[in-house]
Parts: structure tokens; C-alpha cells; sequence
């Protein structure tokens, strides 16, 4: 029997019923999830600002000129200032570098390109369990390592084990970008005549540099701020470095040995330490994720 008009028009205004009331379903639904995101951000943003907030006050009032050029004086005494412990700071990121950086790319490149197998799963493992110790256990390895044989702390032993601490960072970063480029370039890189060993430092290697760079500067950041492993290495220094085997001032052990005294002059001075440290792990992230984002507009172009 053939469908009315009247029927044929009844039933659209009921399919069109029916698919509103999802569509404003679905509309609620969205919108909870939305708010929940936004509750969640919120949540996740405050110990964020909160932390912030808390150092800008405390660190603020400390920063002078006197504390980027001068160096630690007794309680009392004018122009003391941490440019040693920043100076430091910065030769033992440098050297720490210097040592994980070569290392860790070796091991992506080898676990990305060459690794199968047991010793490659046995590689990726003590990788993997290097970067859930504890940094304050790389310290005491290093000091047993370096310190007692060489009967003195130094900053050559504090850059030997932030190098240690940076190394399952880059390694695995390294791993997981060099396995992000196409196989259709090895194989084009492999067909023009280039060994294997070029097709992967000229070819492969340079493409995942940008991340690459990205996964070094987070590694820098996160070592930037250790304590635990640079007391029993490269120990305190009041005065300038005297070479890679003497002992060397650091911001962090700074902050500690001025926060743990008696006196509030050292106090204010440890929460300015403190504010420049987290202005320089905050400005190296913001750097890593600007790359990172440059890195993948370029991919989409």
C-alpha cells in the first residue's frame, strides 16, 4: 500500500524529532566533557602558579647586581652574590653534556638502527632501568668511581654523573625519532650507493635533529636543577673554579646550604637562587617546546 503525504510528512517530523533530541544530547555531552578538561587544566595549572607565585615573592626582593657578580661573603658583610655557583651551574651542564649527549645518541642510533635481538632488549632495559634510579645513587656511584680514587671532589666527577643522568633521556629519544623516519629513505639513501653508516648519520640522523635538539634541552633541564648527585661530586666552592679536578660551586648545592642555615640574609638568597633556576629550566623548556612545535608545522607543510 502506498505511502500517504500526510504519512510521508508525519515521519519526517518524527525522524526530525528523533535527531534533534540526539543532537542536543550529544551537545550536553560535549560540553561536559569540555568542562571537565577545562576543571582538570585548571587543577593541573594551579601548583603551577601557585609555585610560581610563591618564588617570584620570596626571590624577588634578593636579585641585585651584587648577586650576578659578587661571590658568597660571611653573614653581614656587603656585596655577596652567587656568580660562582652561576658560572658553575653552567660549566657543569657543559660538561654533562659533553659526556651524555655523545653517548645517548649512540644508543638510539644503535637501538633505532642495528638493535635486534636479546642485546638489543638487554641495552633497552638497563637504559629504561638507568632512568629510574634514583640521581642520589649516581652520586654515590660516581663518588665511589671517581672521587675516592682521585682522593678529592671536582667538577669533572659532578659533570660524570649529570652526563649519566642525561643519557636514558636522549637515548630514548633518539630511539623513537630515528624510528619516525620512512623506511623509503633508508632505501633510497641505500640504492644511490651510501653505506649504512652514512645513510644514517647524514640521512636518518639529520632529519630527526630538530627533535633530537628538543630531547637535549629537556635532559639539560631536568639535570639543571640536581642536588643530590653534586654533593658527593663536585661538592661547594666558595671562590672561582680552579680547574675540572678542584671542587666547583653550583647553584643547587648553593640553595641547599644557604636554605638549611640560621641566618636570613642567606635565606633571601637562596629563594633569588632559587628564581633563576627556574627562570633557566623554565626558558630552556619553553625553548624545547618552541622547536617542537616549529618542528611539526614543518612536518604538515
Amino acid at each position: 500500500m502506498a505511502m500517504t503525504a500526510s504519512d510521508r510528512a508525519r515521519k519526517n517530523r518524527a525522524l526530525q524529532k528523533f535527531i534533534a533530541k540526539r543532537y542536543q544530547r550529544r551537545k550536553i555531552v560535549n560540553g561536559l566533557a569540555y568542562l571537565a578538561i577545562g576543571i582538570a587544566t585548571l587543577t593541573a595549572l594551579v601548583p603551577l602558579f601557585s609555585v610560581s607565585e610563591f618564588i617570584l615573592r620570596k626571590g624577588l626582593p634578593g636579585l641585585n647586581w651584587d648577586f650576578f657578580t659578587g661571590l658568597p661573603q660571611p653573614v653581614g658583610e656587603p656585596g655577596s652574590g652567587m656568580a660562582n655557583s652561576i658560572v658553575g651551574t653552567a660549566i657543569l651542564v657543559l660538561l654533562g653534556s659533553l659526556i651524555g649527549l655523545p653517548w645517548g645518541i649512540a644508543i638510539g642510533i644503535y637501538l633505532a638502527e642495528y638493535g635486534r635481538g636479546r642485546a638489543a632488549g638487554i641495552v633497552r632495559f638497563s637504559v629504561d632501568m638507568l632512568s629510574s634510579v634514583p640521581s642520589i645513587i649516581v652520586g654515590l656511584f660516581v663518588y665511589t668511581a671517581i672521587v675516592v680514587p682521585m682522593k678529592q671532589f671536582s667538577a669533572f666527577s659532578g659533570g660524570v654523573a649529570l652526563g649519566i643522568l642525561m643519557i636514558p633521556t636522549i637515548a630514548r629519544s633518539s630511539e623513537e625519532l630515528l624510528k619516525l623516519v620512512p623506511q623509503h629513505i633508508r632505501e633510497a639513501g641505500l640504492a644511490l650507493g651510501l653505506p649504512r653508516w652514512k645513510v644514517v648519520l647524514q640521512i636518518v640522523l639529520r632529519g630527526s635533529m630538530s627533535g633530537i635538539i628538543t630531547a637535549v634541552i629537556l635532559a639539560i633541564a631536568r639535570v639543571a636543577g640536581e642536588t643530590a648527585p653534586l654533593l658527593f661530586t663536585a661538592f661547594n666552592n666558595r671562590f672561582w673554579h680552579d680547574g675540572l679536578g678542584q671542587p666547583i660551586s653550583s647553584l643547587p648545592v648553593q640553595i641547599y646550604t644557604y636554605a638549611i642555615s640560621p641566618y636570613d640574609e642567606w635565606h633571601r638568597q637562596a629563594w633569588a637562587a632559587a628564581l633563576v633556576l627556574v627562570v633557566f629550566v623554565f626558558a630552556v623548556n619553553l625553548g624545547a617546546r618552541t622547536i617542537f612545535r616549529n618542528k611539526t608545522k614543518g612536518s604538515h607543510v
